[in-house]
C-alpha cells in the first residue's frame, strides 16, 4: 500500500514535472505543427469569448481524467496521485494564465505581488513575438531568473 507521504511525493513530482510538459508541448506543438489551433491566443481580440487554443486543455484533461479514474476502479493509488497532480498543474495553469494574466475570467483584482509580476513579464515578451517562430519564454510558472530578479529589484 502506498503511504501518504509517497503519494503526496508522487503528486508534487508530477505537479512540477507538467510545467516541463507544458513547455515542450508549448513549444513543439502550439508553436510547431498545431500552430492553427494556437494562432488565436496570440492575435488580441476581447470580444472573443473561446479561442481554438483552449482545445490544448484536454491533452491534459484526458490523461489526468483517465488516471484518476483507472485508479478509483482498480486501485492504483500511484496512477491517481499522477492524474491528481496533472489537475493541480492544470488548475494553477488556469488560473495563473487565464485569470491572473490574461483576465478572461476576472475573479478578483489585479494582484501586485512580485512573482506575479514576473510571470507577466515574461508572458508579455512572449505574446510581442505574433508568429510561431523565435518565440521565448514558453513555461508558465517557472521563469527566467532575470524576470524575477527584475521584478524584486522594482518591488523592493
Amino acid at each position: 500500500e502506498m503511504g501518504w507521504l509517497v503519494w503526496l511525493g508522487v503528486f508534487i513530482l508530477t505537479f512540477c514535472f507538467m510545467e516541463l510538459a507544458a513547455w515542450l508541448l508549448h513549444k513543439y506543438v502550439m508553436h510547431g505543427f498545431l500552430w492553427s489551433l494556437h494562432e488565436d491566443h496570440h492575435i488580441y481580440n476581447k470580444d472573443q469569448v473561446w479561442e481554438k487554443n483552449d482545445c490544448f486543455a484536454f491533452f491534459f484533461a484526458v490523461p489526468s481524467f483517465l488516471f484518476i479514474l483507472i485508479d478509483s476502479f482498480r486501485g492504483i493509488p500511484l496512477l491517481g496521485a499522477i492524474g491528481f497532480g496533472i489537475m493541480g498543474y492544470g488548475f494553477v495553469y488556469f488560473l495563473v494564465h487565464e485569470v491572473i494574466i490574461h483576465r478572461r475570467l476576472v475573479l478578483f483584482g489585479r494582484i501586485n505581488h512580485w512573482y506575479i509580476q514576473a510571470i507577466n513579464s515574461a508572458h508579455k515578451i512572449h505574446h510581442s513575438i505574433q508568429g510561431k517562430k523565435n518565440s521565448s519564454n514558453l513555461g508558465m510558472l517557472f521563469v527566467s531568473w532575470s524576470y524575477l530578479k527584475n521584478s524584486w529589484n522594482k518591488r523592493y
